[in-house]
């Protein structure tokens, strides 16, 4: 290869360092937000009540009432597993540090809130799917490489099926959403009188969720998510993306939270699809396609088949749209991921 390739590749042990964060991750029944904290006491008469102290996803120190009276056998037990998670997130986070310094993505404490309530919730075990820049992050870190990372208060959750959930609030997603502190509000639709399908901090924060659907054809409907008692933004070619997804991990300065994430391969070409649609947005495009680029040099140089696998699942349509990209994933790639390019280009013969 010659060139600037687009990715390194982590050393093996320090892939099995984040593995042991992902394992531990996996066997957090509830995730803690904000910081772990500490418990601490609060005297009421005679009586002794529990409290979690800890600092908030905006870095302001917050009490968490676990109530009492100390002495109580249920409250101790309760209080017991509390401890025990703050001892967890405690090791997770000194774990977290390590990977930080050795180049692995980092998400915002904002966005791991946002993420641990969504899986307290069951979002991501009953299907829904992280997309977007975080989901970028993530794929980064489970494929053990180190790239160029995006900057992004964007959120983006798919759901390509109705999901079975038990424990949703009256308020629905945006009661979910302020589970985790931040106040969140709906965003406006841009049609007058349409339902929201976003959600923001509230203020000039630009941190937001967008809820979104496969649409059935070319065009992006508003559509009805009952079990969240919510509405979604349609997205023409999603279902293709969602067709294949696995757990995986987001980490943070707060701890590490299991998410749900697409195949990389249909991440990467997905990138490419959705890079056409964007006609009024030349640098998100550009993102989609540089972004794109990277899982693909790496698939195509460590598992031989996974990209032209992608490329047969591309519904017919679509296909035309991909193969336009080429030329510009072609600057990226062949001076330094000739073979990955090669699979690519392969893979979309007609």
């Amino acid at each position: 290869m010659h060139g600037m390739p687009l990715y390194e590749q982590h050393d093996q042990a320090y892939c099995l360092q984040f593995a042991n964060v992902e394992q531990a991750a996996a066997a957090q029944e509830t995730i803690l937000l904000g910081a772990p904290g500490t418990i601490i006491e609060h005297k009421r008469g005679e009586l002794v009540y529990y409290a979690r102290q800890y600092m908030s996803p905006e870095g302001k120190k917050q009490e968490e009432n676990l109530g009492g009276p100390q002495g109580d056998p249920d409250v101790e037990a309760r209080i017991q597993q509390v401890r025990e998670r703050i001892e967890l997130g405690k090791g997770l986070i000194d774990r977290i540090r390590e990977l930080a310094k050795l180049g692995f993505q980092l998400s915002d404490n904002k966005t791991f809130a946002t993420m641990g309530v969504l899986f307290n919730h069951g979002l991501f075990q009953a299907g829904a799917v992280l997309i977007g820049s975080h989901a970028f992050a993530a794929l980064l870190n489970g494929l053990g490489i180190k790239a160029i990372a995006y900057q992004t208060e964007d959120i983006d959750i798919a759901r390509g099926h109705q999901l079975a959930l038990e424990d949703v609030p009256t308020g629905g997603l945006l009661a979910i959403l302020k589970e985790t502190g931040i106040h969140f509000v709906e965003v406006p639709a841009m049609t007058r009188g349409a339902p929201s399908t976003s959600y923001k901090q509230a203020g000039v924060a630009r941190f937001h969720v967008d809820l979104l659907v496969p649409s059935q054809d070319d065009t992006f409907p508003t559509v009805a998510v009952p079990e969240l008692n919510a509405h979604a933004t349609g997205l023409p070619y999603l279902a293709y993306l969602l067709g294949k997804s696995h757990m995986g991990t987001l980490i943070s300065r707060h701890g590490a939270v299991p998410v749900r994430v697409p195949d990389p391969a249909r991440f990467a070409v997905h990138k490419l699809l959705v890079s056409r649609l964007r006609t009024n947005t030349l640098v998100k495009s550009q993102k989609d396609v540089q972004q794109a680029c990277v899982l693909l040099a790496m698939l195509g140089e460590h598992r031989s088949g996974e990209i032209e696998g992608a490329c047969a699942a591309l519904p017919k349509s679509s296909r035309s749209l991909v193969r336009r990209v080429v030329p510009e994933v072609r600057r990226h790639m062949e001076s330094a991921h000739e073979g990955a390019l090669h699979e690519l280009e392969a893979s979309l013969e007609p």
